[in-house]
């Protein structure tokens, strides 16, 4: 499968997928024709590769986190650390989110309370 027709039918953007080319990680992916041809392999890695862009990773860390695993034997501990990492973050977020809402909540308390 082209990289358009990847791109359609499993709607992941061109550029992740001209990243992914980029990175030099396509290690089944074959050129035929001048054009590049995706195997299941490159769909299950370009699969973790959405995934990982879907919880927050950037371009830098997903290449970081996708060379660890392709690259590197024995590297499940680097991996999961950076998942830490992110977890963490979302969290962070998250109780930060909390906290606003719970002020916002309190906003809207008082001005309620003032029209009864």
């Amino acid at each position: 499968m082209t990289i358009k027709e990847a791109s359609e039918r499993y709607h992941i953007p061109l550029d992740v997928l001209q990243a992914y080319e980029s990175w030099g990680l396509c290690g089944a992916v074959k050129k035929v024709m001048g054009a590049w041809q995706y195997d299941d392999t490159d769909l299950e890695r370009l699969s973790l590769i959405m995934t990982l862009h879907d919880i927050g990773f950037d371009h830098t860390e997903i290449e970081a986190y996708m060379r660890l695993l392709l690259e590197r034997e024995g590297s499940d501990d680097q991996r999961l650390r950076m998942l830490n990492e992110k977890r963490r973050s979302l969290l962070d977020d998250i109780h930060f989110r909390e906290k606003q809402l719970s002020q916002l909540d309190d906003l809207r308390y008082h001005i309620q309370k003032q029209q009864n």
